[in-house]
């Protein structure tokens, strides 16, 4: 069958985890016999491309851009539902006519995309990869730093949220706020309540009070156009559950990886515990974590191996720099071709994310190649690991907690090899495709049974 499979960004350019999926799950349903179609967006601000929808290709998979830059949003609403956007979807899904439209990210398409698919009668498939559907930031963190729930009733959290981002993108109004205890929080109640003390700017976007508000409400409404909704975690699931979406029509699949799955190499007598992060050097992500928790055990008994963009934060990447050892090695990027090669290496893979992660594919692909891995204690992690069997947790955000369990593992290696002949991670992304496109089948099917 034809499957447009539709995401908020793509390769080359982006390389992250629902890029990877989106790209393993296209290449995997061609060798299945279908024919994909994935459809990107270039975000605004990114280099303007010659026009507003164009056509190419990437390993194989026939690809189709959606360019921003021509279609920005002005107002915060129109991140989540861009009336703008329907003509170009109408037109792009009107010219691939597919039997399925599969959604792995909405972001630059918006909300608009399932009225607009729901109305060509086209089966609507959703992955959630994030908390996009009823979260702000997509992150469940709080403008404070603290995991959150969701959205409370006067969506006050929301906003603190978006005072936050102004402030750190420079707004001085929102700048102010910060300097206060619980500037975010009380500006946000401020707002709510609907005292005039001006809004600020972000990204470009005027940022209304009532489109905050709005927002959890029409994506609920809008998200009940989906036929069916993958979650591959139990956590993700059930954080959309418990923000009032349906369980009706979701499913948990498991993410799958392609890699070498050899056996771990055996490990030098008498060398430091090798320790590994892989991913986007950014503060949510925990890497200043790792890099004082290295810094702090013993000369000799680590060796930290960083891989990731040195260009994308480079305050803070400096700020690493400086922060770091001499046991600390920073790498760069590599070839994804290389995973199994760079996770050889390690003898430990460490997730600090300071947020909900939700089944990252790094943690996916240490598993696989028996890399034990050292990750925080929230859900979106611990569900794939035992305890001291594959790996260890410790406490979100904790720089001792974190620094308390590397100098264990460091001080006891042969605890580190074995848990590596523990770990094992058997799913493939042929076998995760094959499940999506049972679930494409029956969709397909009940709509011919229902035209009858």
């Amino acid at each position: 069958m034809k499957v447009a499979l539709f995401v908020h960004c793509f390769f080359p350019e982006h390389f992250y985890g629902t890029e990877t999926y989106t790209l393993g799950l296209a290449k995997n349903l061609q060798a299945l016999g279908h024919d994909v179609t994935v459809v990107a967006g270039v975000f605004q601000g990114e280099p303007r491309r010659q026009a507003i929808i164009e056509h190419s290709s990437f390993d194989g998979v026939p690809v189709v851009t959606i360019d921003k830059n021509y279609v920005p949003h002005s107002r915060v609403r129109e991140t989540y539902f861009q009336e703008e956007m329907r003509p170009h979807l109408t037109e792009i899904l009107r010219e691939i006519a597919p039997d399925i439209v599969h959604v792995t990210h909405l972001i630059n398409h918006t909300a608009v995309l399932l009225e607009v698919a729901n109305q060509l009668d086209i089966p609507l498939v959703a992955t959630l990869t994030d908390f996009f559907g009823f979260c702000y930031n997509n992150k469940l963190e709080a403008a404070d730093g603290v995991l959150c729930a969701g959205p409370n009733r006067l969506r006050s959290n929301c906003i603190a949220c978006h005072l936050k981002a102004a402030a750190l993108g420079g707004e001085p109004r929102a700048k102010k706020l910060s300097r206060i205890p619980y500037g975010w929080h009380l500006g946000a109640l401020a707002l709510r309540a609907g005292e005039a003390f001006g809004w600020p700017r972000v990204a470009g976007a005027d940022a209304v009070v009532s489109d905050i508000v709005d927002r959890p409400r029409i994506l609920a409404r809008a998200y009940r156009g989906y036929d069916a909704m993958i979650a591959p975690t139990h956590f993700l699931r059930d954080a959309y559950v418990r923000n009032g979406f349906s369980d009706q029509h979701m499913s948990l699949l498991r993410f799958g990886v392609d890699i070498d799955r050899s056996p771990k190499p055996v490990r030098a007598p008498a060398t430091p515990l090798t320790i590994g992060f892989i991913g986007q050097i950014a503060a949510h992500k925990g890497t200043s974590l790792i890099v004082q928790a290295a810094r702090a055990l013993p000369p000799g008994s680590v060796r930290l191996i960083i891989y990731g963009p040195a260009d994308q934060d480079p305050d803070y990447m400096r700020s690493l720099r400086q922060a770091a050892g001499p046991e600390t090695e920073f790498r760069g990027t590599f070839a994804p071709e290389r995973m199994a090669a760079v996770m050889a290496e390690m003898d430990i893979l460490a997730i600090p994310s300071t947020w909900y992660e939700n089944s990252p594919l790094v943690l996916l692909n240490a598993l696989a190649t028996h890399t034990p891995v050292l990750v925080s204690d929230v859900q979106g992690l611990t569900e794939f690991i035992t305890e001291g069997r594959d790996g260890w947790s410790f406490r979100r955000s904790d720089l001792a907690d974190l620094t308390r369990v590397m100098a264990g593992l460091a001080a006891n290696p042969e605890v580190v090899q074995a848990a590596s002949a523990n770990t094992v991670y058997d799913r493939t992304t042929r076998s995760m495709a094959t499940e999506v496109g049972a679930i494409y089948a029956s969709l397909v099917r009940g709509r011919l049974v229902k035209s009858r």
